[in-house]
């Protein structure tokens, strides 16, 4: 038998690009699995709790203590609306009684989604939540929403 040394190149070792393949699949797994208070805004960013239009007067001036959020006609009986922007999600669980939570999720961070039949729901992992109370109704979510403070003054609501 002959020995015949391999030809060596110009090109990367061996070594190299395994190591470059190994850390580019865990950089991409620690992506998917981390914790990001933005995960999942893409997909929320309309947040008018399914009633068809954006409604209220959010904006620069709702982000500020005082601002008007929305009109009360906006916040659906049983249902409610989230505002990504300000970090608040508004319910009307029963006629004319509006209630304020924050709009991220206890569980990883994730801004909810939407208020459907007296829940609001969190798109990344299924939390759920008491529209009436904040509390934790399904889901992996440790703990309640926190209440938010707000004014209804007239038609309008306020951040307080």
């Amino acid at each position: 038998m002959s020995t015949q040394a391999l030809p060596s190149g110009p090109g990367p070792a061996r070594r190299t690009v395994v190591a470059a393949v190994g850390g580019a699949g865990l950089a991409a797994a620690l992506a998917a699995c981390g914790d990001s208070d933005k995960s999942g805004d893409a997909a929320n960013s309309s947040g008018d709790g399914g009633t068809g239009g954006t409604g209220g007067t959010a904006g620069a001036a709702g982000a500020v203590g005082g601002g008007v959020l929305a009109k009360t006609a906006d916040i659906p009986q049983g249902g409610g609306k989230v505002f990504p922007d300000q970090g608040v999600v508004v319910t009307q669980p029963t006629a004319g009684t509006f209630k304020a939570f924050s709009a991220t999720c206890t569980h990883q961070g994730c801004t909810v989604k939407d208020v459907v039949g007296g829940t609001i729901n969190c798109p990344c992992h299924g939390s759920k939540y008491d529209a009436a109370t904040g509390k934790v109704t399904g889901g992996p979510a440790p703990r309640p929403l926190p209440a938010k403070t707000i004014k209804v003054e007239g038609d309008a609501i306020k951040l307080a």
